[in-house]
């Protein structure tokens, strides 16, 4: 796994990394966290899910693990915050 410092969390689902990160011959520092979907913003419970993401990750390191495909430029890949897949931080959106 590779470590990344998340810069801007865009939503409770999708946030921005750096350094860049590369899989499959593409290269971007969108993130789309494998395991749980949260609320977009605009809709019921989305901005209450960006500002979870945005307390418990924005700022810090994150792991990038297994990744699984592309999705609108996003990498979706299983995501790490302090040891823990950070889907388990979101039960209620699994």
């Amino acid at each position: 796994m590779s470590e990344f410092n998340v810069i801007e969390v865009v939503d409770g689902d999708t946030f921005d990394v750096i350094p860049k990160w590369s899989w499959n011959g593409s290269e971007g520092s969108r993130v789309r966290p494998a395991g749980y979907n949260a609320p977009e913003q605009g809709t019921v419970g989305g901005n209450k899910a960006r500002q979870k993401l945005e307390t418990l990750i924005e700022g810090k390191k994150v792991e990038l693990g297994n990744a699984y495909r592309l999705d609108r430029g996003r990498l979706v890949c299983a995501v790490y915050y302090n040891g823990k897949n950070l889907k388990n931080y979101f039960p209620e959106y699994q």
